[in-house]
């Protein structure tokens, strides 16, 4: 992912709540910093300092210690029921679903365990180019 230009935010290690670690700080730090090692470990590279907090489950004190230690939290502007493999929307409904809550500056949250987001995700792109839009990398600073 990395070669091909993608950049590859933080997310935590185990997924946790992050206000439910803030009251422990080695243990909330540790959520970042075992990703980022890993991640050097594979990449050879520094990690890019974006964030998305798992679930999107945040406190300000949760937001303050992410800042912290230097990420940027990102938080998304479109979300639907698409994490769980069982439970999978057909795929016209699900183009149409997202569709309709495109917007300029559109933050999607497509998660990969889709079996549906992998079968429509180059006919989404298309049709959302043929209307005007564009796709970029979030700008990390």
């Amino acid at each position: 992912m990395v070669d091909e230009g993608h950049i590859v935010g933080n997310h935590t290690m185990s997924h946790p709540s992050l206000p439910d670690r803030a009251n422990d700080l080695n243990l909330f730090n540790s959520e970042f910093k075992d990703v980022e090692n890993r991640y050097k470990k594979v990449t050879g590279k520094e990690m890019v300092k974006l964030f998305r907090p798992p679930m999107g489950q945040y406190s300000q004190k949760s937001l303050a210690m992410t800042k912290n230690l230097g990420y940027t939290s990102v938080f998304w502007s479109f979300a639907y029921h698409d994490w769980d493999p069982n439970e999978q929307p057909a795929n016209n409904d699900a183009i149409k679903k997202i569709m309709n809550h495109l917007h300029d500056g559109s933050i999607l949250l497509l998660h990969a365990v889709s079996k549906t987001n992998t079968e429509i995700l180059g006919d989404f792109i298309d049709k959302a180019e043929c209307e005007g839009y564009k796709f970029k990398l979030l700008d990390p600073k």
